[in-house]
């Protein structure tokens, strides 16, 4: 393995396009992504699972993990090749207002 470089480990903002993660991140709200961060229980983290990025919780029950979403009408999804998929984990939320934003760690 090579060391990220700088371009590789800068955080980044996308935006949320749909409901999947409301209420806690309402669709087109902006999310910051650190692909450096830590992936542990309970992270939001975004993740790569067959050519798509998708923005979830990451669950760890023993050795499973798995992608919930925050809305009950979408599927939780497993990952096969555990956090390989992770691409970096959400720090923070952004709004059209202060009180809007929020720092996860």
């Amino acid at each position: 393995d090579q060391p990220a470089t700088c371009v590789e480990a800068a955080p980044f903002a996308l935006q949320a396009v749909d409901d999947s993660m409301e209420p806690e991140f309402p669709k087109g709200c902006i999310i910051i992504v650190d692909p450096t961060g830590h992936a542990r229980d309970g992270a939001f983290v975004l993740a790569e699972v067959d050519g798509t990025y998708i923005f979830r919780r990451l669950v760890v029950d023993a050795s499973q993990y798995t992608l919930a979403p925050l809305n009950a009408q979408y599927p939780s999804l497993t990952l096969a090749d555990g956090l390989e998929a992770v691409r970096g984990v959400i720090v923070q939320r952004a709004g059209t207002r202060r009180r809007l934003h929020k720092r996860y760690e």
